[in-house]
């Protein structure tokens, strides 16, 4: 019998009701592919701000499950935000040492849960799938469960980096999900191998996706410049998010 999670019931609750009043509209393929038990990790794609509370609104829709996100912990440390992400049992992660954060996310798919991992790292703002980090892949293989893709497309157009949001721009937007074939990793593989085949995935998960969305994406901000868009390419991304970076570290150090 599943436990009853009162915050995370009423987080899903308040979703459903943001989502239903923008009239998002989502399609899905594969949803097959989602566990209707036992650990997994979904190995999600990150170009927007709410790509997490969108591929819950899906699983919920499927099968009422819960999925465990791996979330910074700074956002822990906020009042509000850090009390809903402790009852719901995210997991915190410190960017100079996950140790921890591995060690609990390991256990947790030992224990049957679904874990939400965005091996990208950050909101990628090329809206390609960029190089990705090897943690999804060593999680399963240690806690030996399947890795499953998750592509999201049109997501970010609701809230995504170096875009303020606009409410009437959200309102009806097509989400499209792909959910790929889970596959299994083993602890004696090349992680970097595996993390190469699951970019391959992911990609041609959302090349379908942008292939069939509903709307005309050419001369858009929310299309990648491979395909007629103004979303800036990798290079370009990664050096806008470097000086980002540079100034918020001098900020905070003008506080200190």
């Amino acid at each position: 019998m599943t436990t009853p999670e009162p915050i995370y019931s009423t987080a899903i609750a308040l979703g459903r009701t943001l989502f239903g009043a923008l009239r998002l509209k989502p399609s899905i393929v594969g949803a097959e592919n989602l566990p209707d038990t036992g650990g997994a990790v979904l190995a999600i794609t990150h170009f927007g701000y709410l790509d997490f509370a969108l591929v819950e609104w899906r699983m919920w829709h499927h099968n009422r499950r819960h999925i465990r996100f791996l979330a910074r912990k700074g956002a822990f440390r906020q009042p509000l935000v850090g009390a809903l992400l402790r009852g719901m049992r995210h997991i915190s992660v410190d960017m100079t040492s996950g140790e921890a954060a591995y060690t609990e996310a390991v256990a947790a798919l030992r224990a049957g849960e679904i874990l939400g991992v965005f091996p990208e790292g950050g909101v990628n703002a090329s809206f390609t799938v960029r190089e990705l980090k090897t943690g999804s892949a060593r999680m399963a293989a240690e806690a030996g469960v399947p890795i499953i893709p998750v592509a999201v497309w049109g997501g970010h157009r609701l809230l995504t980096k170096n875009r303020k949001p606009s409410l009437r721009r959200a309102l009806g937007i097509p989400v499209s999900f792909a959910v790929g074939q889970p596959f299994m990793v083993a602890v004696a593989d090349d992680a970097s191998a595996d993390t190469r085949g699951l970019h391959d995935t992911l990609q041609g998960l959302v090349d379908g996706l942008q292939a069939s969305y509903s709307v005309p994406g050419t001369g858009q901000w929310w299309q990648p410049a491979h395909l007629g868009g103004t979303a800036p390419t990798h290079a370009v991304a990664a050096r806008v998010e470097a000086e980002r970076q540079r100034r918020l570290a001098m900020e905070r150090s003008d506080k200190s």
